[in-house]
């Protein structure tokens, strides 16, 4: 894990829910949060959940966030939050060209679970949470860029940015504020697989097309999940109170803002 001052930002005794932290990024960003001494607790579909919670010392909550009922369920099982990392979803090639049955039902996965899923907790967490609450939605640089082959992934990123803008007027109000992250190129399951994919399609070789996306980067190198981390807890904490309606790239350089 990256060396990040995880004492002192006032998030000892926080409680956090972070969603998909089975693997990946969300595992990564549930780490940073466990090391600065919150209340942890993590969600995610996968069986993976549960080994997950025990090497970080939190509560693993397995669900879908696609269905209503469970996330109510669940988010009254966990209670009051201070800190909501909205972090699942599911990226997949999604290209226009493909007219199969099994194309067109990953598009609608991936807006159910990056966009409604995203929706379904938030609303059930806002039960538990008051004035001085954070809540904080993984967004992409796709989400200020399109991307070939990758129309519903991207789609629902952008959504992600507009829910954050829009709910950070919404919950203002009650002293709650709203940011998105969008991370760049991460090594992670997800991202490798999609890198795969575009090599499948385009027919170059995957270490040249990660060279291509490493090199369009102001900072060398392909970032782990780690890497992040510490944008999120900027954002849980009292250095951000001011800080609402934003979404912070955090991809060493590689979209310009």
């Amino acid at each position: 894990m990256s060396a990040l001052p995880l004492t002192g930002l006032g998030l000892e005794g926080r409680r956090v829910l972070v969603t998909g932290a089975s693997r990946g990024i969300g595992f990564g960003i549930a780490q940073a949060f466990a090391a600065a001494g919150t209340v942890l607790h993590i969600l995610a579909e996968d069986e993976g959940v549960f080994a997950a919670a025990d090497r970080l010392g939190a509560t693993a909550h397995r669900v879908d966030i696609t269905e209503a009922a469970v996330v109510e369920a669940a988010l009254a099982a966990i209670g009051p939050l201070d800190v909501l990392v909205n972090n699942a979803g599911l990226e997949l090639l999604t290209p226009l060209d493909d007219a199969g049955a099994e194309n067109l039902a990953r598009f609608r996965r991936i807006l159910d679970i990056n966009v409604t899923g995203t929706f379904l907790v938030t609303r059930a967490a806002l039960a538990g949470m008051g004035a001085g609450g954070r809540i904080i939605n993984t967004a992409s640089i796709w989400g200020r860029v399109g991307e070939p082959l990758f129309g519903a992934y991207v789609a629902s990123k952008h959504a992600i940015i507009g829910l954050t803008k829009s709910w950070a007027k919404e919950l203002g109000p009650r002293g709650i504020t709203v940011n998105g992250v969008c991370p760049g190129w991460v090594r992670t399951e997800a991202s490798l697989r999609s890198l795969a994919g575009m090599a499948a399609r385009s027919g170059r070789p995957e270490d040249e097309l990660l060279g291509e996306i490493v090199g369009a980067q102001a900072l060398p190198g392909l970032m782990e999940p780690a890497d992040i981390a510490g944008v999120y807890l900027f954002l849980a904490s009292a250095l951000a109170a001011n800080v609402t309606g934003q979404s912070l790239g955090a991809d060493r350089g590689e979209v310009p803002w």
